[in-house]
């Protein structure tokens, strides 16, 4: 710019993508890189292209804010917050991330944020205030149980839930809270510790108008509580608008803007485009974005307009109105942002009042007394990356910014035109009994991993487990019920048996029948872990518990049923059919069968997507466990190539067990050719072991067939049921 007395005038273009200078706490991230592998077919041949889902994004979220993330579908909003959140997996995002000053980890992230999936994923069966209290309970650790219920009763009343307090969370076949009460008791739950950093994947998603707007107005309580809140959204009602604080717009996972809603206008008219009379700013923008996409020319223009601030070039259909008007993004001709009891106005004038937003300013720093935090890019030496950062020319392009101011170029005041200003976190004190209060992100201050020591999360997991099973009896009621029935059957149909060839065939039919009656009665414990799957991934990526406790805990919880269903089958053929051998033993072969049984389909349960791929992987082990258990081939006739899976099966060890308890005795089963034949006989036949150190034998491996599976269940827990993109 030419000034009267012929000097130029070098005015600088600020990096919108970076925070200003009175940005006083949040989340900053910097160069944020996602890379996938993506197979395309071209002419019949399958090759392999590398895709960036994000792309070299830099921007920051102000603490105390609301940070929106919006954009067109498939913009990279989910994948930027799971990013940010650090549910993608080591090594495959690239980029630098500080909190409140303090370098962060995808590990720190974790333990000192919280993240609401965009499913409720609760137990139905527990009551609002039973839910926040088993949440209190793992998140709050040694806090006494008063100051728990204190928080949690505060909690309830903040979140607008007091009259649902005593009401199941239901489902489907239950009938329960609505759906917008549902979602707030999914954000208490991971709010109860006090994150100083909250991600909120589409927390408006399947509600109506007023549920979204009632949820966001809690958010916003969160927010304005010191709390840096993250949340993705997708075409947010005009008041859901006024409640949102800082904009992240993306497309095709590169940044398109990034700033206070009032400024997406002023972003518009500097790309030499209007909103029209009428319409909405920020869905203008989402437009015109929808419209360089659709066109050859892509949105990579704009994601270089918004960094360096050269325009994009006009579309071929695009009607030019060239205006330094920013008018407002509000429907009306006023748009009134309230705080407290305080307003400002932000008119269609040719210049937003300075005045206005100066008064604004202050209305909410005052209570603060806070004192501004400098940022530069000099100090991206705090940051630790995840990985390896991806710088691309960000020097080069910083003395170009610097240097240039040809025509093409866009120039901002002194500082950019802010969201709501945010206090510093050394303006908050840790207060027990405030579940709004944030903790403090750094490090040192995050204490132990897990806030409860070991043995009382197992004791937390199994109150909670108990408390599902008996206002969910079916599950257990329905094996009880078949196992007790069927049991009247066998003793209705191998009673009194021939002393013959053929009722020694009837009885090991019995025994084979038994085993595989045991096998199939857990069969629908299939779907139990499935649909509990996704509780179990929230809870624990913030550390609520341990893989293993909850391992341990589902093992105690389910031995006194198992204990009774082997029971009651037990006591009704035992005395009905007159088995011979020691009662117990019996009774422990069933009940370790059944133990070991439940630990193999709850591991089958744990690797499987889905509870119809997993009947049919159970359906299919149970016919080859039943095919070489030794019931149509003993072990000595099985070929020596499969006798690995008669060591394998499951079912050959109560089999055998059953058969040792009852035939190793010398008395007389039947006649063959009026030679009598004796039990120990019958199991030589069957190549049965008849030392009695075989019975003890079988028994440990029965039981460490169940151990064996409940580890493999614990692996797959801990390694494989993570909520994170690879």
């Amino acid at each position: 710019m030419t000034q009267p007395n012929g000097h130029h005038r070098v005015e600088t273009v600020i990096d919108i993508r970076k925070p200003p200078v009175s940005f006083t706490g949040g989340l900053v991230f910097e160069c944020l890189t996602y890379t996938v592998t993506k197979k395309t077919k071209v002419e019949g041949k399958w090759s392999s292209k590398e895709v960036d889902l994000l792309h070299d994004i830099s921007s920051y979220a102000p603490k105390g804010c609301i940070t929106a993330v919006m954009g067109p579908s498939g913009a990279g909003k989910s994948t930027l917050l799971d990013g940010l959140a650090g549910r993608i997996a080591s090594g495959s995002l690239k980029g630098r991330v500080s909190l409140d000053g303090a370098t962060m980890s995808a590990s720190l992230i974790k333990r000192s944020s919280a993240y609401i999936m965009q499913e409720d994923r609760l137990f139905p069966m527990l009551t609002v205030y039973e839910t926040f209290m088993f949440a209190a309970d793992f998140r709050l650790g040694p806090l006494s149980l008063a100051d728990k219920k204190q928080r949690v009763e505060k909690l309830i009343d903040q979140l607008g839930l007091t009259s649902s307090r005593n009401t199941y969370i239901g489902d489907e076949g239950t009938r329960g809270v609505s759906g917008g009460e549902r979602r707030r008791v999914s954000i208490g739950v991971d709010i109860i510790h006090g994150p100083s950093l909250l991600f909120l994947d589409e927390p408006t998603s399947g509600l109506d108008s007023t549920n979204a707007h009632s949820v966001i107005e809690k958010v916003h309580d969160i927010a304005r509580s010191g709390s840096t809140v993250i949340l993705t959204i997708h075409q947010p009602s005009s008041r859901i608008q006024l409640l949102l604080d800082h904009l992240i717009i993306l497309a095709r996972g590169q940044l398109m803007f990034q700033g206070s809603p009032q400024d997406v206008a002023l972003h518009l008219s500097r790309m030499s485009r209007k909103v029209p009379k009428g319409e909405n700013a920020i869905e203008s923008l989402i437009d015109v974005i929808q419209e360089y996409d659709q066109n050859e020319v892509g949105v990579e223009v704009l994601a270089e307009f918004a960094r360096t601030g050269v325009k994009p070039p006009p579309l071929s259909n695009q009607q030019h109105s060239v205006s330094t008007v920013a008018p407002s993004y509000a429907h009306s001709s006023h748009l009134s942002h309230r705080f407290g009891e305080k307003s400002v106005e932000f008119s269609h004038s040719s210049q937003v009042s300075r005045r206005a937003v100066d008064e604004f300013d202050h209305s909410l720093r005052s209570p603060y007394n806070n004192t501004s935090m400098s940022w530069s890019t000099g100090n991206s030496a705090q940051f630790l990356k995840f990985t390896p950062a991806r710088l691309k020319n960000d020097h080069k392009l910083h003395n170009t910014t610097r240097n240039n101011a040809s025509t093409g170029y866009y120039t901002y005041s002194s500082e950019i035109l802010q969201a709501t200003p945010t206090p510093h976190s050394s303006d908050y004190t840790v207060n027990e009994n405030d579940y709004l209060t944030p903790s403090n992100g750094t490090q040192e201050h995050l204490g132990p991993k897990f806030a409860n020591s070991y043995l009382t999360e197992i004791w937390i997991l199994i109150r909670r487990n108990f408390i599902n099973i008996r206002r969910t009896p079916e599950l257990f009621l329905s094996r009880l019920m078949v196992l007790t029935f069927m049991g009247f059957m066998m003793a209705t149909m191998f009673h009194n048996p021939k002393q013959d060839l053929q009722g020694i065939t009837n009885r090991l039919s019995f025994f084979i029948f038994t085993v595989c009656l045991f096998f199939f009665s857990s069969n629908d414990a299939v779907p139990a872990f499935i649909q509990e799957r996704f509780i179990f991934i929230r809870e624990t990526s913030h550390n609520a518990y341990r893989a293993s406790t909850y391992t341990i805990a589902g093992i105690i919880t389910h031995m006194p049923f198992i204990l009774l269903q082997a029971a009651s089958y037990a006591v009704i053929v035992w005395f009905a059919l007159k088995l011979q051998g020691p009662f117990l033993y019996f009774l422990l072969i069933l009940f370790v069968s059944l133990l070991s049984t439940n630990s193999f389909v709850v591991f089958v349960s744990s690797v499987v997507p889905n509870y119809i791929l997993g009947y049919a992987m159970v359906i299919a082990f149970t016919a080859l466990f039943f095919l070489f258990c030794g019931y149509f081939l003993n072990n000595h006739d099985i070929p020596r190539y499969w006798r690995w899976m008669n060591i394998i099966s499951t079912m050959t060890y109560p089999y055998e067990g059953l058969l040792m308890n009852q035939y190793q005795v010398n008395d007389t089963f039947g006649y063959i050719d009026q030679v009598p034949i004796n039990g120990f006989q019958i199991l030589d036949s069957l190549h049965i072991k008849t030392d009695g150190r075989r019975k003890r034998t079988v028994v440990l491996i029965m039981f460490g067939w169940a151990v064996l599976y409940r580890i493999l269940f614990y692996l797959v827990l801990r390694f494989a049921s993570k909520n994170q993109r690879s």
